[in-house]
């Protein structure tokens, strides 16, 4: 590992990479972060039962975990390193293959396209239902086609961007690790009464995780905006104006580097647990949101996997590492 350095990583991730565009995730698979979501909640109801105070719980459940899923990657990839270059490249691409989403991602969003093509409105609420937190019982096709592409932006930064990110600094154990924050702060980092104290520390953690590579995302989704023939120049102006708009420091730099490539308007007011989120609106509405435009959002994602993957060898050849 240490005699090859970056360019074993590297051949890691392509790999990965690779297995990530033709399998997806399987849902018949034990996927690793199901694994990290039972340990995130055993140790809740742990630290609860304990009675610690709750925002020295919330740090506790923060390090823990990711500590734990870091030191447990890192040494499985070890003892099979033990067997060779083969043994160990296999359990590195194997890892940060679960790290990685592009696939399931555009897959979710062209099941939701099939079924408004058809005309199903109620089992397209039911799927997106499975993939956004909002409301979607009561959403016309307008709304959908909003909440799926908002979806694909945000999902687009923790899905590939900052796995990839963090797998080309460190390997597999970087990469599980940032999953292990993403995935806690999707578990716990809620602003309500249950978790605003207990989830502050995971929420803030993700929010550090990300800043890097949510502004990393500025620049890929405007070149995959360019391959894909969608708006290059709108895409950048969009993200840099209404990019710190969204409630979140990460998130409203993709939902605005979207909404400008694809000449759309996203956010705006929404339903949670039936209560409305008045958002602030992403975006100049030049065109009418429809299911076409989740068509090319699911485009641009997959063109943004392609840049990511070539800026990460890209940053490895200019700094001679590859």
């Amino acid at each position: 590992m240490e005699s090859l350095g970056i360019n074993l990583i590297a051949i890691q991730i392509l790999i990965a990479w690779v297995l990530d565009l033709i399998l997806g995730d399987p849902y018949w698979f034990p996927h690793p972060v199901r694994g990290i979501g039972r340990l995130i909640a055993s140790t809740e109801r742990l630290l609860r039962f304990t009675r610690v105070h709750e925002r020295v719980a919330g740090a506790a459940l923060a390090c823990f975990v990711v500590g734990i899923v870091y030191f447990a990657v890192a040494q499985i990839v070890d003892a099979i390193a033990v067997y060779g270059q083969f043994a160990d490249i296999a359990a590195g691409s194997v890892i940060i293959y679960f790290a990685l989403s592009a696939r399931c991602l555009t897959n979710e969003a062209d099941k939701i396209t099939a079924l408004l093509e058809a005309d199903n409105i109620l089992r397209a609420r039911k799927e997106l239902s499975y993939i956004v937190g909002r409301d979607t019982a009561e959403m016309d096709r307008e709304e959908i086609s909003r909440a799926c592409i908002e979806c694909l932006a945000e999902n687009m930064v923790d899905g590939i961007i900052s796995p990839l990110f963090y797998a080309f600094i460190g390997g597999a154990p970087f990469a599980m690790a940032y999953k292990a924050v993403n995935t806690l702060d999707s578990m716990v980092g809620y602003k309500n009464e249950k978790y605003l104290r207990l989830g502050w520390a995971s929420a803030r953690l993700d929010d550090a995780a990300n800043f890097a590579p949510a502004r990393i995302a500025r620049a890929i989704i405007a070149v995959a905006s360019f391959i894909c023939g969608f708006g290059f120049y709108n895409s950048i102006r969009i993200s840099i104006r209404d990019g710190q708009k969204h409630p979140s420091p990460n998130s409203g730099i993709s939902e605005a580097a979207f909404a400008g490539a694809l000449q759309i308007r996203l956010g705006g007011p929404c339903s949670y647990d039936g209560k409305i989120s008045d958002k602030p609106f992403i975006g100049d509405q030049i065109e009418a949101l429809s299911v076409d435009k989740i068509k090319n959002a699911a485009r641009l994602v997959r063109a943004s996997s392609f840049v990511a993957i070539a800026f990460g060898f890209g940053a490895l050849i200019l700094i001679g590492r590859f």
